[in-house]
């Protein structure tokens, strides 16, 4: 390990966790944009809700397709500066989507979420492996909880700066909308509207440009995830000849991340949509992001503490997805500002997930562990997936409905790779390299 053993951290590693910390932040504030920007663009394209669904969408498929080239990138440019392209990239995607916004070209402002999505692809790639085993595996789901802290702070942020310089007096701005007398009219308020966008999203861009300098010169060590992340018992044998096929406690849980980021999105993304559905009033549905990230938040302050002190990584996970399934079914049978608590609840539930799915399924992948992280990146595409099923369906069956058979699945899966999942396969290959080694 990097960070190992009973040695007390270090200053350098105090210091490596602050600025990793900062990463989270930053890729926290872009991530959870994307719930306003749903409302932003169903308004100023003129748009049903599979359309506007489409922000995530564009957004997190960008993760599918660039996560293993990510892998293959920071095999050249190792994981500081590969942290570095990362924030240049999202950089020139905040720089597109908000110039194709401001023009209101759709698919110009996707291509625009696509780049950001890419460049968060990269950045991803390298600071979940690299903080995983910055320390002791056993511990990571407490480091990453540190993470997770930043980036939701991040996400109940980015809705509020958001809602203010771009969505402020939306309800006004609709009645005036309706109120147009033709449709050059209409297209003048929505082009004002629209333009509202441009100067927050060349402020981010030109601050992820200085981050990418800063990373790049800043005294982050050089952690080679291959020595650091090998099974104990492998150590003397032949790591290198181990395929990645031969994990399936990584592709259990490739699959877990999959539907785990699907459910945190829907909670975090979607529950605007699900508010305007029981008619809530646009002023407020715009801010529910915040309140799913706070319940979040409280979820990881919660998780730092009890883990691994006084539970498991492991045990916390599951204990997490039944009441990710109790919350889901008191979204069902509750209405109007009740149901819509029981989904901002999930937030809560939702919190440790993430920090103990990913130390999990790449423990033990030793020199895979950068290509096997570019599969659990590739995962976070469940965001796009889970939210558009839901904007399709809603149209033909009770929202609440659909929510919970969406959910409900996805967290008993959550349930089966804490309980068992994440050790298959494990003891096979931890009696192989004991051979090895006789």
């Amino acid at each position: 390990m990097g960070n190992t053993g009973s040695n007390p951290p270090s200053a350098g590693y105090a210091t490596s966790v602050a600025i990793i910390g900062g990463l989270f932040f930053v890729f926290g504030f872009v991530t959870w944009l994307n719930g306003p920007l749903i409302i932003f663009v169903k308004l100023a394209f003129n748009l049903d809700n599979v359309g506007a669904f489409l922000v995530p969408m564009a957004f997190y498929l960008s993760y599918f397709f660039l996560a293993l080239p990510s892998a293959s990138i920071l095999r050249i440019t190792g994981m500081k500066r590969g942290m570095g392209l990362g924030l240049l990239v999202m950089a020139a995607g905040a720089a597109l989507f908000g110039e194709f916004a401001t023009l209101r070209i759709y698919p110009g402002a996707l291509s625009g979420l696509f780049v950001l999505g890419a460049g968060l692809a990269l950045l991803q790639t390298a600071v979940n492996p690299y903080i995983s085993i910055l320390g002791p595996i056993e511990s990571a789901a407490q480091r990453i909880a540190v993470m997770g802290i930043c980036n939701k702070g991040a996400g109940i942020l980015a809705p509020f700066v958001i809602g203010t310089l771009v969505l402020s007096g939306i309800n006004t701005f609709e009645a005036r909308l309706h109120a147009a007398s033709n449709a050059q009219a209409r297209d003048a308020l929505l082009n004002a509207f629209a333009a509202h966008i441009q100067m927050p999203y060349f402020v981010m861009a030109t601050i992820l440009a200085l981050l990418a300098l800063v990373v790049v010169r800043s005294p982050l060590p050089d952690v080679h995830a291959g020595e650091a992340n090998r099974m104990p018992s492998r150590r003397n044998g032949d790591v290198r000849s181990a395929r990645i096929s031969q994990f399936p406690h990584l592709w259990l849980g490739v699959l877990c991340l999959f539907l785990y980021v699907g459910v945190e999105v829907m909670a975090g993304d979607a529950i605007g949509t699900y508010g305007l559905s029981f008619h809530l009033p646009l002023e407020q549905t715009r801010f529910f992001t915040s309140l799913t990230l706070t319940a979040m938040l409280v979820g990881y302050l919660v998780g730092m503490i009890a883990t691994p002190r006084f539970i498991s990584q492991q045990r916390y996970m599951s204990w997490s997805a039944v009441l990710g399934v109790l919350l889901v079914i008191g979204a069902y049978v509750t209405h109007s500002y009740v149901s819509v608590g029981f989904v901002a609840a999930l937030g809560f539930a939702n919190a440790m997930m993430w920090p103990a799915i990913f130390p999990l399924a790449i423990k033990g992948l030793g020199h895979l562990t950068e290509r096997g992280s570019a599969f659990m990146i590739m995962a976070i595409a469940g965001g796009a997936v889970l939210p558009q099923l839901f904007a399709h369906l809603m149209q033909y069956f009770n929202f609440q409905l659909v929510f919970l058979a969406l959910m409900a699945p996805c967290y008993l899966y959550i349930l089966y790779y804490s309980l068992y999942g994440h050790r298959v396969g494990l003891d096979t290959h931890d009696s192989a390299g004991t051979m090895e080694t006789q």
